[in-house]
C-alpha cells in the first residue's frame, strides 16, 4: 500500500535546509568541476531515498523501523511513533521519526534529526 506523506512544520524545514545544502553543494561541485559528491548531497539522497521506501513499503528491511516510545503521537492519544534508520553505523546517524495518521493512508514526518 502505498501513503502519502504528511509533514510537520519542523520536519519540513529539516528538509528543506538538507535540500538546499545538498543543492548548494552540488553547484560549487560542478563550478570547480569535482567528480565526488559532498556529505551535504550524500545526506540528503539518503534521506529522500529513506522517504521513498516509507511511502511504498514501510516494513523494508533495510529502514529497520520500530516504536519509538519518547515521542508522542500527534492525532491519537496513546498511538504509536516510528523510528526509521536514513544512515548506520555513523557517528551521529540520522534518523526520521513518523506517526499514521491523519488519514487512513497517510504518514506524517514528525523529525528528520541526528542520532543523539
Amino acid at each position: 500500500m502505498a501513503f502519502t506523506l504528511v509533514w510537520t512544520e519542523k520536519a519540513q524545514d529539516t528538509y528543506d535546509q538538507l535540500r538546499a545544502k545538498a543543492i548548494s553543494s552540488l553547484d560549487a561541485r560542478l563550478k570547480k568541476k569535482r567528480i565526488k559528491a559532498s556529505r551535504a548531497e550524500g545526506l540528503f539522497k539518503q534521506v529522500k531515498k529513506c522517504l521513498d521506501l516509507l511511502k511504498e513499503d514501510l516494513r523494508y528491511p533495510g529502514l529497520s523501523t520500530h516504536e519509538f516510545r519518547s515521542k508522542d503521537h500527534p492525532y491519537k492519544l496513546g498511538g504509536k511513533v516510528f523510528e526509521a534508520y536514513i544512515q548506520q553505523k555513523t557517528p551521529g546517524a540520522y534518523r526520521l521519526f513518523w506517526c499514521y495518521g491523519p488519514e487512513e493512508d497517510q504518514i506524517t514526518i514528525l523529525a528528520i534529526t541526528p542520532h543523539p
